[in-house]
């Protein structure tokens, strides 16, 4: 897969997502086997590029290329500066916020609410193309809501605009992330635009990405809160989209493995005290549906130090590799 000039190992996107998709995250999702991987959401008011958490999400140092920046706002002259700033700070790909479905975005006419103007995305993605000489990318919803569904709409105004490719979460701004989502929608925004097409929502297995592909006929599929506790989820989707077979579930060292390494990648570019913070809700993802995980996520969300976090995590990993030493040992006994 190509955007511009930038050639994607494959088709398997990483899904922006605020308070998760920081540089450790999209560093980890691209080694097990992602393509591409877009940053947590810019504001494009440039009273907040200074401010520690624009940088911090401006921050790809060491990432794979390439680089691409989702920026969010409403207003046309204020999106083409920041896609102009972003570019500048190293982004190689800029991509449009329209499918943000947050009141505090919503609020200020911005993420998925702009879907309820179309002449302003019009503005809006023409003013970005413009502003900018590297690709420019769009993520959107299929509608404000149920009766109001404008996808076919937008992606006409997006490829008039010269937007190289349309990522959808296929539901409404109304839905949420509610429900299931619903693909007709991206399969006829696919038949009806030359552009790339990537579909997103509720893709959280090998079979569905498949399932996903084949029903929509779109070009890639964009992975979000399947992945988050599960980097690995690409690398079995890579694998089952060229082999048709399973790859076998990561043993629980490789997830051990995993979780303390992604834990020093966020210390270290967080910091100590807000890496414990941050990595408490990742903590909870890898270690869900493991047993007794419910009691350890309830007391390591009371640690403070990073000491604490690693000792009880390494502990927990412990029991997990006893349990099942102990589980094949009866096995083997029953046999």
């Amino acid at each position: 897969m190509r955007i511009g000039p930038h050639v994607l190992r494959n088709n398997l996107f990483v899904a922006p997502m605020a308070g998760v998709t920081d540089r450790p995250f999209r560093q980890l999702c691209k080694r097990f086997g992602a393509g591409m991987a877009v940053s947590e959401m810019v504001a494009s008011n440039s009273l907040l590029w200074g401010s520690e958490k624009t940088r911090r999400r401006a921050n790809h140092e060491g990432e794979p290329d390439p680089i691409s920046v989702q920026i969010a706002g409403a207003d046309p002259k204020m999106m083409a500066e920041a896609a102009s700033y972003n570019v500048g700070e190293g982004a190689q790909i800029i991509d449009i916020n329209m499918g943000c479905p947050a009141k505090k975005i919503c609020n200020v006419m911005a993420g998925s609410a702009l879907l309820k103007d179309e002449p302003l995305v019009g503005r809006i993605l023409e003013s970005v193309v413009r502003a900018v000489d590297v690709p420019v990318t769009l993520k959107f919803r299929t509608g404000w809501d149920q009766h109001n569904k404008n996808a076919l709409t937008v992606a006409r105004i997006a490829e008039q605009s010269g937007i190289q490719l349309l990522s959808i979460h296929g539901r409404t701004r109304a839905c949420g992330y509610t429900g299931h989502a619903e693909y007709d929608t991206i399969a006829a925004v696919k038949r009806a635009t030359r552009l790339t097409v990537i579909a997103n929502g509720d893709i959280n297995s090998p079979q569905k990405a498949k399932y996903v592909l084949d029903y929509t006929g779109a070009d890639g599929v964009m992975i979000g809160r399947a992945a988050q506790g599960r980097p690995w989820i690409f690398r079995e989707i890579e694998h089952y989209l060229k082999t048709g077979t399973h790859l076998p579930p990561p043993l629980v060292t490789e997830i051990h493995q995993v979780l303390i390494a992604h834990l020093h990648d966020l210390y270290a570019f967080y910091g100590a005290d807000t890496g414990v913070k941050i990595a408490r809700k990742h903590i909870s993802w890898y270690t869900k549906g493991l047993a007794g995980s419910a009691s350890f996520r309830h007391a390591m969300n009371q640690l403070q130090s990073t000491e604490e976090q690693l000792s009880a995590v390494n502990r927990f990993f412990e029991q997990q590799a006893q349990l099942h030493e102990h589980l094949r040992y009866e096995e083997e006994l029953a046999a």
